[in-house]
Order: C-alpha cells, then sequence, then structure tokens
C-alpha cells in the first residue's frame, strides 16, 4: 500500500512540473512570426504553411514583372553568318509599269540572293517514256557551308535549307525566265540534251561499206 501511494506522488509531481499546452503555443506562434517576410517580383512567392513546395502559386501582380515581354530583345530576322546578301534588292524603284513580285509577296530577302536553275527534266528509265519531261521545272541551288550537318541519333544528313526540296514547273522555258524575273532571282538555263535517234533496218546488215566494220555482219 506504501508503494502504491509513492508511485501516485511521484506522477503527480510530474504533471505539476511539465507546464501547460497552452503556455507553450505563443512561444511557437512567436518563433513563427519572427522569420523576415521579404517579397520581391523577381522571386516566386514562397508557399503557405499546408501547401505544398512543387506548387507555385502566383497573382497577376507577381507574375508580370517576369513573364513580361523583353522589348530589348536583339532580333536577328532569320539570318546567320552563312546566309546569302542579295547584289541587289527589288524595292518597287526598278523602271517598268508592273510592281516586281517580289515587293509584294513578302517572301524574305535573302532569297533574292539564291541562285535557281531552270531546265527540262530528262527522260526516266521506266515505261512511262518522256511523259515527265514536256515541262520545265525551276528548282534552288543548295546552300553548301553552314546549313548542313549529320543528325546524332540516326546519321541522317540534315540541312537547314528551306528551299532545297522545293521546284516549280512551267510550261514554256519563257514562263519560267519571266517569273525568276519577277520575284529577283538570280538564274542560269540548262539546256536539255536532245535525244538522236538513228533509223536501223535489218537489210543495212547486207550494205557495203568501204571502211572498217565495227561489229561483225553476217556474210
Amino acid at each position: 500500500m506504501a508503494s502504491f501511494r509513492s508511485v501516485a506522488a511521484t506522477g503527480l509531481r510530474a504533471v505539476y512540473s511539465r507546464p501547460a499546452l497552452s503556455s507553450r503555443l505563443p512561444a511557437l506562434s512567436r518563433a513563427a512570426s519572427d522569420a523576415p517576410a521579404t517579397s520581391s517580383p523577381s522571386q516566386p512567392p514562397a508557399a503557405k504553411m499546408g501547401e505544398s513546395g512543387m506548387v507555385k502559386q502566383e497573382g497577376a501582380a507577381q507574375g508580370q514583372p517576369r513573364h513580361g515581354p523583353d522589348y530589348n530583345a536583339v532580333m536577328d530576322y532569320r539570318t546567320s553568318n552563312f546566309s546569302p546578301i542579295p547584289m541587289r534588292v527589288m524595292d518597287g524603284s526598278e523602271p517598268g509599269e508592273d510592281t516586281p513580285a517580289a515587293v509584294l509577296s513578302g517572301a524574305p530577302i535573302e532569297l533574292q540572293a539564291r541562285t535557281v536553275r531552270i531546265y527540262k527534266p530528262a527522260k526516266t528509265a521506266t515505261q512511262s517514256g518522256d511523259w515527265n519531261s514536256h515541262h520545265w521545272r525551276m528548282d534552288w541551288d543548295p546552300l553548301t557551308k553552314g546549313h548542313r550537318w549529320e543528325n546524332p541519333l540516326m546519321g541522317w544528313q540534315s540541312s537547314a535549307d528551306f528551299m532545297q526540296g522545293t521546284h516549280l514547273n512551267f510550261q514554256t522555258k519563257e514562263d519560267a525566265i519571266r517569273f525568276a524575273n519577277k520575284q529577283g532571282y538570280e538564274f542560269f538555263v540548262q539546256e536539255p540534251n536532245e535525244r538522236r535517234t538513228i533509223p536501223k533496218a535489218y537489210a543495212d546488215q547486207f550494205v557495203h561499206s568501204a571502211k572498217k566494220l565495227k561489229q561483225v555482219r553476217t556474210k
């Protein structure tokens, strides 16, 4: 019975010696309020108590200085050190009654420095014959330095030349030349090689030839 009284007395002393929970709460609140509260437009707002730190919440006033447009940015107008420079730029002051199409088309000015080739496609080796060789074609010479590289993933040849795979078809050579002049393109015409067909006959094998024969004929 005496041991029970001693244990109860020891427990009561421990309870009375411990401070109450209500007396410790102001100290915690004071420690939380002592942190310096700084707000800068260039820094994201701090997360509130009970919110996740991964999700950032900001209003219009905080996000406007950081996400606003930079009006002092230097524009390069889609050119580089390897971009061709036109020898002459068509600006509408050229002689003539019609305004050149290069002034109104909205095409990049560096296109006027590109050289185009006007040619007639050769006959294909398929049975379609000369079906694809009736029209004239215009294409752009590929740019050499600074516009080609090897793709590091697959090893394919990549190019920054946006006119590399572009071609235009015309009915006649004169139409292609007229279009190149209106656009301000430097061009050259590649004339087609006419195929010469020699008529042959079976009787030609028995005709007398004074020169040395190139092939053995029947006697």
